[in-house]
């Protein structure tokens, strides 16, 4: 009987976390709430929460620093926790790579080349705005895309995007993400830790080799993978990075089980979390004074228009130029769509902002400008894709 009322009680939870919508979801929902926390009045006290600095282990604070490892939440969740989100999806990339959408070079090549395009046009036109002026060095913010909001908005639209444009989307995410952590190491990064990169290359080899050596057992690829997170954490390159590069070291028939089993807690546990600790951000007072600047014009006009004309104008070329085909079962205009939610910059664009700028005002500018220019993309593409026809694909359709 009491087995029977549990049941019952949580089948609505389990057909909704069962919907492929859920992740959109839940990540609008958490980040609503905690950007309403973060203007309310305990704001003071949410925020800081995030940014509370602690030693997990006890000790005085300034031991735990000489371990060099995250002393935040906020630290922990994006260098630490999301690791697992990129594992997950560099083992969902791997195995359409080789057995999937992107199997062979013709659909590989067209994520590559449409990140490309998605840097390198709203880099220009943030340019075009501020060339010359003090804002000139923020040309990197509106490079990036935000792959956990990207994917969770797609999400919503369940079966109305083909698969193959989700996979597409989350490869370009990842190459974007690539693209972004190069930049900040060359162009943002004032100091590059060498010896924690030579030595977590060195690191990265083991499972390189395990791999080629057909080794099975899991725990022999995951020790050097949480060394080589390590390196790379205290190297100035993002740490996520470790999460893919190990990903694609895991054994093709190990994946299938991994994804199954980190799909549930990495999409409802650890992107929520994400969400909450990434939108704490206290709002200023004259937001639309804020989207006064050259600053703003910029980033919203870099992710909102470029974003989408970069990634369109480069897979059009390509396709036409017959390097590259179009995802399976899928149109231009629904590629234009998916191009329009790419602007969700957010994260890494926000973290970006921090980098370009030593003078706050320019930083909260910048973050506004993000915040605004992502919902506004977000939008766009969710409204655009979900007004589209679903229209039968011809087989061997001249646009392709």
């Amino acid at each position: 009987m009491i087995r029977a009322t549990f049941k019952t009680l949580l089948s609505p939870l389990h057909t909704f976390l069962k919907d492929s919508r859920a992740v959109g979801i839940v990540l609008i929902v958490c980040t609503l709430v905690s950007m309403i926390l973060a203007n309310s009045g305990v704001q003071e006290g949410y925020v800081a929460f995030w940014n509370t600095l602690f030693d997990p282990a006890g000790g005085h604070h300034y031991q735990y620093r000489a371990l060099h490892l995250p002393n935040s939440y906020l630290l922990w969740i994006n260098d630490g926790m999301m690791v697992l989100f990129f594992f997950l999806v560099g083992m969902e990339i791997k195995r359409e790579l080789t057995v999937g959408e992107l199997s062979s070079f013709r659909k590989s090549i067209l994520p590559v080349l449409a990140a490309i395009g998605g840097m390198v046009f709203p880099a220009l036109i943030f340019t075009l705005f501020n060339s010359g002026t003090p804002y000139a060095h923020g040309w990197g913010i509106p490079m990036a895309t935000d792959i956990a909001f990207s994917l969770g908005i797609l999400s919503l639209l369940g079966k109305r995007v083909p698969v193959g444009l989700k996979i597409f989307l989350m490869a370009l995410a990842i190459i974007d993400d690539l693209g972004a952590i190069l930049t900040i190491a060359v162009f943002y990064t004032p100091h590059l830790e060498v010896k924690y990169l030579l030595i977590g290359g060195a690191v990265f080899l083991i499972p390189v080799l395990l791999n080629l050596l057909k080794v099975k057992r899991l725990i022999l690829y995951y020790i050097p993978g949480v060394v080589l997170w390590y390196c790379l954490f205290n190297s100035g390159v993002h740490a996520t990075i470790a999460g893919v590069l190990l990903a694609f070291c895991i054994p093709q028939d190990k994946i299938a089980d991994l994804v199954h089993d980190l799909h549930d807690p990495v999409n409802f546990i650890i992107m929520p979390v994400f969400a909450l600790a990434n939108t704490a951000i206290q709002l200023p007072s004259d937001i639309w004074g804020a989207l006064h600047n050259n600053i703003s014009y910029g980033i919203i006009a870099g992710l909102v228009l470029g974003k989408p004309l970069g990634i369109f104008v480069l897979s059009f070329t390509a396709v036409k130029l017959k390097l590259a085909a179009l995802p399976s079962k899928s149109r231009w205009t629904q590629l234009f769509g998916v191009g329009i939610i790419a602007g969700i910059g957010f994260t890494m664009s926000i973290f970006i902002s921090s980098l370009a700028y030593i003078e706050r005002e320019y930083q909260i500018i910048s973050i506004i400008s993000v915040i605004a220019a992502s919902l506004l993309a977000g939008i766009l593409g969710y409204v655009f894709l979900r007004i589209l026809k679903p229209v039968p694909i011809i087989k061997n359709e001249k646009l392709q």
